[in-house]
């Protein structure tokens, strides 16, 4: 049973992001009049996927710690799970950019948080945050095209 939990903890980001990915039917982005830099649409999965088990990781690393930092983690992870539903589903371009600004500040102090508790947790964090960074960039980028 213990290793299942810990199986949930490490999967279960990745598990709500796929969820999250069908809700939000983000297949119409090959549709939008994209900014420069823009890559293909089949990176997205791809680049998700290894973000959300590295946050399952670090979540694992510290999962004996604080129930306070455990909010952090659940407050940026939903505030991630409702950005696709934003953008995609009702194309609120620049609601979602503010959306994203918000998740990024919440990202920054999980990064902290985590890695006050353990280095590593929180350097797993960092090329979220980077990728998060692009988002805005994109999501800005969609807002003024379309």
């Amino acid at each position: 049973m213990k290793k299942l939990k810990s199986l949930f903890i490490i999967f279960g980001p990745l598990i709500g992001g796929i969820l999250v990915g069908i809700i939000s039917q983000s297949k119409n982005y090959q549709y939008f009049i994209k900014p420069i830099l823009s890559p293909p649409g089949f990176i997205f999965p791809i680049v998700w996927s290894i973000l959300y088990l590295l946050m399952g990781i670090s979540l694992y690393i510290i999962k004996k710690e604080k129930q306070s930092i455990k909010i952090t983690f659940l407050l940026q992870l939903l505030t991630n799970y409702l950005w696709p539903i934003l953008f995609f589903n009702f194309k609120l371009y620049t609601i979602s950019a503010v959306w994203l600004i918000l998740l990024i500040a919440l990202t920054i102090k999980m990064i902290i948080e985590f890695y006050n508790i353990k280095k590593i947790a929180g350097l797993l964090q960092f090329p979220y945050f980077l990728w998060l960074l692009f988002a805005l960039y994109l999501n800005i980028g969609v807002a003024i095209l379309n």
